[in-house]
């Protein structure tokens, strides 16, 4: 698809949320994608850089793409649950080859008196008995977000997990802050627990209308037998469905697309640790000259041993690199010299994906003593970069001291 074909019809998409497709000459889906703003999420496609910001697969994928199409939804929240109804129905070729199966988030809901809603993997996934599941929900691209939606989701639905013991008569932490609605004391039935995981399901399904619908029927029954009290939960319920708070899970676009021309965005990169202990790594954003707190990230190590700076540097990487959702930055910065440029380099290779790594070396004191890298890619950037690196540095010893100490800063 051309950039002049897309101008046609740029007009005709909405700036809300939604799902976009792009379609090939058989009008077969070979992509999917969710957006915060349909019309500047696909703009981000026909961008100039694509290739660097983006990864050459999606090139690809816009050679066989002919046209467009789309799904508004009411909120981004819906859009990520549609998104993954339709991966799972049309399995876009584009879609599947950009991430592992086994990398895939999936909701599901376990078959039992009082079923847990669990959050799990595609690996953990592949190992287990289907049978031993009422819904399975997904995939998932987006993890960071699936989790947020699931806290939006429980806010409004109450659920039992894993923590919460069936009539254990000791009230589960979730029950004491409302997220839990009584499965532990014994204060909710089989049968009106039931109620609460179809509704659930019913969300899942992007079937909004109907799951309105029967709460207002329950309502009207509720309130009919005097039941007041819940009369008004169910009407809360209505009422959060017909303005879902997402603020969570929106993005400007203009800066998650990370394409936008004139956008200059620099990831840095550090690992933080204390002979070996307490290893942490951080991601901080600076945009355009100007360190962007909204998107650092913070990450525990979970694999690479104590002391492997650039082992615990490729794990980051490669979490990193999981969250498609969040954008691709034009130069990845790390505290270090050959070996991090190395381990980061290694890390975008397996993903496909050409971004160039610069490398911030510093002398015993800590302060900056060069920058090592392509010289075009340095030149011009370098206040950039050491702001970056400096923001990570800072960032990684805040949190490590944190972990170390979990009552500073209270």
């Amino acid at each position: 698809m051309t950039l002049e074909q897309f101008k046609k019809k740029m007009k005709k998409i909405p700036d809300g949320p939604g799902v976009y497709f792009f379609l090939g000459a058989k009008k077969e889906v070979l992509y999917i994608g969710k957006a915060t703003s349909l019309r500047s999420r696909v703009r981000s496609y026909f961008s100039p850089d694509l290739a660097k910001a983006r990864g050459p697969l999606l090139v690809k994928m816009l050679e066989k793409a002919t046209t467009i199409d789309w799904r508004e939804t009411d909120s981004v929240l819906e859009a990520l649950l549609l998104e993954a109804n339709l991966i799972k129905s049309h399995k876009p070729k584009h879609n599947t080859d950009l991430k592992d199966d086994k990398s895939w988030n999936y909701i599901v809901i376990t078959k039992e008196d009082f079923p847990i809603i669990r959050y799990v993997r595609g690996r953990e996934l592949a190992m287990q008995d289907p049978d031993d599941y009422l819904h399975t929900f997904g995939p998932f691209p987006h993890g960071l977000q699936l989790k947020a939606a699931m806290k939006i989701i429980r806010k409004i639905f109450p659920y039992r997990d894993d923590k919460c013991v069936p009539n254990s008569g000791k009230p589960c932490f979730n029950r004491h802050i409302g997220l839990c609605p009584g499965v532990c004391t014994g204060e909710i039935s089989k049968t009106d627990y039931r109620k609460i995981i179809r509704r659930i399901t019913l969300l899942f399904q992007g079937k909004k209308l109907e799951l309105i619908k029967s709460l207002e029927k329950d309502m009207k029954v509720a309130a009919k037998t005097e039941d007041f009290e819940e009369a008004a939960r169910l009407r809360g319920q209505i009422f959060a469905l017909q303005h879902i708070q997402d603020v969570s899970l929106i993005k400007d676009e203009y800066r998650s697309t990370g394409s936008a021309v004139g956008n200059t965005r620099i990831e840095a990169y550090d690992i933080a640790h204390m002979g070996g202990t307490a290893v942490v790594g951080v991601m901080v954003v600076v945009e355009d000259g100007h360190p962007n707190k909204d998107q650092y990230r913070k990450f525990k190590i979970k694999t690479a041993k104590g002391g492997d700076d650039a082992g615990s540097l490729k794990e980051v990487l490669t979490r990193r690199l999981s969250h498609d959702e969040w954008p691709m930055p034009r130069v990845i910065a790390v505290d270090g010299s050959t070996a991090q440029i190395n381990a980061a380099t290694k890390v975008l290779e397996e993903h496909g994906i050409q971004i160039p790594v610069i490398g911030v070396v510093k002398d015993e004191k800590h302060r900056p003593r060069s920058i090592q890298g392509k010289r075009e890619v340095i030149a011009g950037r370098e206040r950039d970069i050491l702001l970056a690196n400096a923001e990570a540095h800072r960032f990684a010893i805040t949190y490590h001291k944190k972990l170390r100490n979990p009552l500073r800063g209270l």
